[in-house]
């Protein structure tokens, strides 16, 4: 292990593993982590005091959820946004995106503070540019960069005015000037850094100073890159699919990280037994709660 890489503290949440745990969330409202297992249809619902699991049964992909408010969240599916009741888990298509296209499915998503959201659509099957990147506001629908094989690392900068997306099957993260009042882009999306090496480039979050965390699927880490792109420390995970970080607890001081089984071999399975667990980690970060999603 080299000496900016720490060591695994922290903790296997008591939760079923995923074959593609996947977009992990937080409501400090209720203090309930979310998280999706991708192809299996399901919702993971995590209370954070009580170290309780619900598994809702989700009747599309789904990969993205925020929160509107106490009673409703959106998530982000393979048809497009759906509203979801809480108390009853009944949901309903309010914004589609790609409904029309069985190839696609949703993927990596994030809110910005202005309450739009950015969602990544890629192929069932990671079929070659398939999948784009959309800029989503008050249900209307924007195409913001076509071609995208796996859209991963959606994610933005404490002032709103970046915002940072890869390509995984590019391994180059990239970082774009957005309007702050809207999360529109204003410029050219410019090369922040270039993974090199073990694994590739996976879910992101950035906290509170800028420094961006990125889940390294094949590493079995999160890596923390500072807002020039120097990496700073990698964190170990008990996972070698690593898949998406999320800011966790009542100072978002913590990282939640999920992962995933899926493509691993039985030997593969027997190398590496926490595959699709969902983990929490103890090295403290300056986290940023994600905003609501506004309607």
């Amino acid at each position: 292990m080299s000496s900016d890489q720490i060591a695994f503290t922290g903790s296997i949440l008591n939760a079923p593993g995923c074959m593609l745990g996947e977009g992990p969330s937080y409501d400090p409202h209720t203090g309930t982590a979310w998280w999706f297992d991708i192809v299996g249809r399901k919702l993971i619902e995590y209370g954070l005091a009580d170290n309780t699991a619900k598994i809702h049964d989700l009747p599309v992909m789904g990969s993205v959820l925020a929160r509107v408010d106490d009673d409703r969240q959106v998530i982000a599916t393979e048809t497009g946004l759906h509203l979801r009741h809480r108390a009853s888990g009944r949901l309903e298509l309010i914004t589609p995106v790609e409904a029309d296209n069985s190839v696609t499915r949703s993927n990596d998503g994030r809110v910005h503070a202005c309450g739009a959201m950015w969602i990544g659509t890629m192929g069932k099957n990671a079929e070659m540019h398939a999948g784009a990147i959309y800029h989503v506001a008050r249900g209307e629908v924007t195409r913001i960069f076509p071609d995208v094989t796996i859209p991963n690392s959606i994610c933005f900068s404490p002032d709103g005015g970046t915002a940072y997306y890869t390509d995984t099957d590019t391994n180059r993260l990239m970082r774009v000037e957005i309007d702050p009042t809207t999360a529109l882009p204003t410029g050219e999306p410019q090369l922040f850094l270039e993974h090199r090496g073990e694994g590739g480039l996976d879910g992101s979050v950035c906290d509170a100073d800028g420094i961006l965390w990125n889940a390294c699927w094949g590493g079995g880490r999160i890596d923390a890159y500072s807002p020039d792109g120097k990496r700073l420390m990698s964190l170990t995970v008990p996972a070698g699919q690593t898949t998406c970080p999320a800011f966790v607890g009542e100072d978002a001081s913590r990282l939640l990280v999920t992962s995933a089984r899926e493509g691993l071999s039985a030997e593969q399975l027997a190398d590496d037994p926490h595959a699709g667990s969902t983990f929490l980690l103890d090295h403290p970060v300056k986290g940023r709660f994600e905003p609501d999603y506004i309607l």
